[in-house]
């Protein structure tokens, strides 16, 4: 892991920073919710997975059961199995692989797989999201409702906004953005039918249609 002591990357810094502020957030809502003051910030450390967090709160705060909050949460995180499908080399093996499974998250891989240096970007905006959630979800529970709703100040925008300039420059290729912009039509379809984070899910069902537009373009160049 000698390469992640270098000068990290100034986008990772700023995701991290913007996952903090987000966290703040987080860590009020779920106080204000009648949840006692440590549990987001266990949540933060040990789940690690800021739209299923935002889910379970959002259900056991409008009275809903844990454990339909619980399941709810397990398949949002779904999607992070084709993650772990697409970096098995950056995982690396032994007990890099099992921390590395836990840092995984939708900035972690988005970083992986556009940067020269995939697993070096893995671990430093993973480990730098494992210290800024916490952390902030602390600071957010102290402050109590002060930040009652990440809306009142535009901090749920931060993650797409963020997720967005990533991949922009991937979008060039017709390859990635063809896929990429029927996932964004299934999500915004769906936005208005599913709950929370389920939408971002369905988007992922756009993966299914790679194997044909290659086929397609394949049949094309031959035409």
């Amino acid at each position: 892991m000698r390469s992640i002591r270098r000068t990290p990357d100034r986008d990772i810094v700023l995701v991290c920073l913007a996952v903090g502020a987000t966290a703040v957030s987080y860590g009020a809502i779920s106080v204000a919710s009648g949840l006692p003051f440590w549990f987001p910030v266990v949540m933060g450390t040990l789940v690690l997975a800021g739209s299923s967090e935002f889910l379970f709160v959002g259900i056991v705060g409008a009275g809903g059961s844990p454990v339909a909050a619980v399941l709810a949460g397990l398949l949002v995180n779904s999607r992070h199995l084709p993650y772990g499908l697409a970096l098995p080399d950056v995982l690396g093996g032994g007990w890099r692989r099992w921390l590395g499974v836990h840092i995984m998250n939708d900035e972690s891989v988005v970083f992986a797989l556009t940067r020269k240096d995939p697993a070096r970007s893995y671990w430093e905006c993973g480990i730098g999201v494992l210290l800024c959630w916490p952390l902030g979800a602390l600071l957010g529970a102290a402050l109590g409702s002060a930040v009652s709703d990440p809306n009142d100040f535009g901090l749920d925008a931060m993650f797409p906004a963020v997720i967005l300039a990533l991949i922009l420059p991937q979008l060039r290729d017709a390859k990635a953005r063809r896929p990429a912009l029927l996932g964004a039509v299934i999500a915004l379809v769906c936005v208005p039918l599913l709950p929370v984070g389920l939408p971002l899910l369905a988007s992922l069902g756009a993966l299914a249609v790679v194997p044909f537009l290659d086929r397609t373009t394949v049949e094309q160049g031959q035409a």
